[in-house]
């Protein structure tokens, strides 16, 4: 008779652990994910342009933010094109400083340096490039350092 009251205890508790879990299930609802995290990997960066010959020495003369996830958004003038130039050359911003043009620019010295600072896509991103003048600057490289 011991064991038959042990029995029926043990499995009582069973029944109402499992029936509390299942409460507890149903009371609260699947987590959806969101627009500010979840399953969006993380975009935000800083972009700067400035007068002087690298990053270390340049006076910043211009400076945007810039996210693209997951809507372009940012104090960028064009966001939703800087993102989608971004995003074809998979975030290399040396295919976008390095783009081809048929533009004539004088061959003076007189650099100018771009960077761009924070997260692409997760992953920590430092870059700089330094133009040869602000003609060479503008000339090709689209809309992601057109500030």
């Amino acid at each position: 008779m011991r064991y038959i009251t042990g029995a029926v205890a043990l499995g009582a508790a069973l029944v109402l652990g499992t029936l509390a879990t299942t409460a507890q299930a149903v009371a609260a609802p699947a987590q959806q994910p969101t627009r500010t995290g979840g399953l969006y990997a993380p975009t935000a960066l800083v972009l700067t342009a400035g007068q002087g010959e690298s990053r270390a020495t340049a006076t910043v003369q211009r400076a945007v933010t810039l996210s693209c996830m997951p809507g372009a958004t940012g104090s960028h003038p064009n966001p939703k094109a800087a993102c989608a130039q971004l995003r074809a050359v998979a975030g290399d911003f040396n295919a976008v400083t390095t783009a081809a043009s048929d533009r004539l620019c004088t061959k003076e010295w007189n650099p100018f340096v771009v960077t761009a600072d924070g997260v692409w896509q997760g992953k920590r991103v430092s870059y700089s490039y330094t133009f040869a003048n602000s003609c060479a600057m503008t000339d090709g490289i689209g809309s992601v350092f057109d500030f």
